[in-house]
């Protein structure tokens, strides 16, 4: 896992302290090196957490054989030796997954993309051809950010701060990602805060040529659901996902595992235990009555794992935030980023590399809002209009079910699970706050609007980058952590984005094929478990009486910065401790970085 940047410009020998203030600015992605290479219209930067060959013939950039190629990549291949073999005309001189791009490179040019697997993003310089490559993994696990210097310069980076800090760059606030953000509480892995500086979005391919800029698609999730019987679909899902973890154990230094003692990250810990007896797991809790630690010691007892337990200390949540605000630089409201760091800080203490439970709910159907659209699209009133005439009627009389309010509210659950589901504020009150712009992100497959497969689909395009991988990377590479995610290998996640919706959610279970498959691998206690969330109730955050001076500091004063784009006065009805009043907060941090 690592940090890239680059300029590519005429003279780019010439930008040499630029691209060492882009390295530096995100120094925490790769803390054990720092290189720089150039050609005479390109110049590439690299920081290097070492993970996979950890010699100097793993060092990037890497150029290929003959020169005429050099990469940077922040990521990782996994399966990388077997792919390497079908590429064995490549004169190799190290032992790394980056060498196999450049291998791959050499023979397929940009076609390559559809047979690498893995979490990444990268860029490639062609010398002969005068050409830059880069694209983002499929689930958008790896960030990547460009835009254009102010004498045309074509700037890239791991992180928005890189391109800032060239001093090439001149960010203008863009009206439609702070709508999305006030909505749904993140922007959009389609955009950035900023109109001029760009995200490649996952699953997307770019080439610079001449000047000219051309993004792509080069995946799209699969459509269509499959037919398959619950005693296939177990046996095809523990094989899948057993190969997932073992390509994902592969590295020159220890790998462990995250274990919150819930259903996804007690399963990844029973399948790497298939491959590594006395894996290190580490667990993090909150000292309060429901706290998640006593389930994953059982586990952590069940595997005999080499584990560690982190307990919150009750620190001042205002020093919590101030930690992990320079690592974010876009206002960024999911309130786990806190406790998520704290246990990444913890694994870094023991580990360089851990395997991590996220986006079982996405593609097991775990969600609780899930099973609430399956239960508003199998009751009576769902898209019937003379039914729902007769419940507004009788509702004025008498209070009508939560399920049929919302079927009177919306016309679909895709349209209830986008307009209600994690969010915020609505569109009338983003106009009270002025901000009359909205942005609805592309998909690269239509909806149906009645399927609940579809919504776990949407989830996986829009939530899961833009939201929880942000998340992931942020926390982690802020400690200089790599973690990976199991679920996403791309034959498990397909295999589980095509299982029939009633093979993951009913009204009585949720997570069906999970629960299922992995039954066996579980403790009792385990097995009976829900859902729990990471951290505290917003409300229980907002007792600190120095949040609350911290808020009213910036929130109260008309000065501040983010009243630049919001409205004060409407502002003020919103600071109610709760979620809202904390999205605005985190408004608020960003505006305050924005300016200074």
């Amino acid at each position: 896992m690592c940090g890239i940047a680059g300029i590519i410009t005429r003279n780019a020998r010439n930008y040499s302290q630029e691209l060492q203030k882009m390295t530096d600015a995100i120094a925490h992605r790769g803390p054990d090196s720092a290189h720089h290479e150039y050609y005479d219209n390109a110049a590439l930067g690299h920081r290097r957490l070492s993970i996979i060959d950890l010699s100097e013939n793993g060092k990037q950039p890497m150029f290929s054989n003959n020169q005429k190629e050099c990469i940077v990549l922040n990521g990782e291949i996994y399966g990388y030796q077997t792919i390497k073999k079908q590429y064995g005309e490549y004169p190799y001189r190290g032992s790394s997954d980056t060498e196999v791009i450049l291998a791959m490179y050499q023979r397929k040019k940009e076609k390559l993309i559809h047979d690498l697997p893995g979490m990444f993003a990268f860029s490639i310089w062609d010398e002969e051809l005068q050409q830059l490559f880069c694209a983002r993994d499929r689930f958008g696990e790896k960030p990547f950010y460009y835009t254009t210097g102010k004498n045309g310069e074509f700037i890239f980076a791991s992180e928005i701060k890189a391109l800032i800090a060239s001093g090439l760059a001149n960010p203008e606030v863009d009206q439609e990602a702070l709508s999305h953000y006030l909505q749904y509480g993140y922007v959009s892995t389609y955009q950035s805060i900023y109109k001029n500086i760009h995200t490649l979005p996952p699953a997307h391919l770019l080439i610079w040529k001449n000047g000219e800029i051309k993004v792509l698609r080069y995946y799209s999730l699969p459509k269509k659901d499959r037919q398959i019987s619950l005693s296939d679909a177990k046996e095809e899902f523990t094989s899948l996902l057993k190969n997932a973890v073992k390509k994902q154990l592969i590295a020159d230094v220890e790998v462990g595992s995250f274990l919150s003692g819930g259903l996804d990250s007690s399963s990844i810990v029973a399948m790497v235990n298939e491959f590594l007896p006395n894996q290190t797991t580490i667990s993090f809790g909150y000292d309060h009555e429901d706290s998640e630690l006593k389930y994953a010691r059982e586990i952590a007892e069940k595997y005999n794992t080499r584990h560690v337990e982190i307990h919150e200390k009750k620190e001042d949540l205002v020093w919590g935030i101030l930690k992990v605000n320079p690592f974010l630089d876009e206002p960024f409201a999911d309130r786990s980023c806190l406790p998520h760091f704290e246990i990444c800080k913890a694994a870094r203490n023991n580990l360089t590399v851990v395997l991590s439970g996220d986006v079982g709910d996405e593609l097991f159907g775990g969600y609780s809002f899930y099973k609430v659209e399956n239960e508003l699209r199998k009751h009576f009133s769902y898209q019937n209009l003379i039914t729902q005439f007769g419940l507004k009627l009788y509702q004025k009389f008498r209070e009508t079910s939560f399920i049929s309010q919302k079927n009177i509210q919306y016309n679909s659950i895709l349209d209830f699970h986008q307009n209600e589901v994690r969010n915020f504020f609505d569109e009338n009150q983003r106009k009270q706050l002025g901000i009359t712009e909205n942005y609805s992100q592309p998909y690269s497959f239509k909806a149906d609007e009645n399927s609940l497969n579809d919504i776990m689909r949407t989830d996986l395009e829009k939530f899961v980058p833009g939201n929880m991988m942000v998340k992931s990377d942020r926390m982690a590479m802020a400690n200089s952590l790599e973690v990976r995610t199991p679920f996403l290998d791309v034959d498990f996640a397909e295999f589980c984005i095509q299982l029939p919706d009633q093979l993951k959610i009913n009204s009585e279970q949720d997570k069906i094929i999970l629960r299922e498959s992995m039954n066996s691998y579980w403790t009792e206690t385990i097995r009976n478990r829900n859902k729990q969330g990471f951290g505290l109730n917003i409300e229980n955050w907002f007792e600190e009486e120095s949040l609350l001076m911290f808020s009213d500091d910036m929130l109260k004063n008309k000065n501040h910065q983010v009243f630049n784009y919001i409205d004060f006065n409407t502002s003020q009805k919103f600071l109610d401790k709760g979620q809202k009043h904390w999205n605005l907060l985190q408004l608020a941090l960003w505006a305050e970085k924005n300016h200074s």
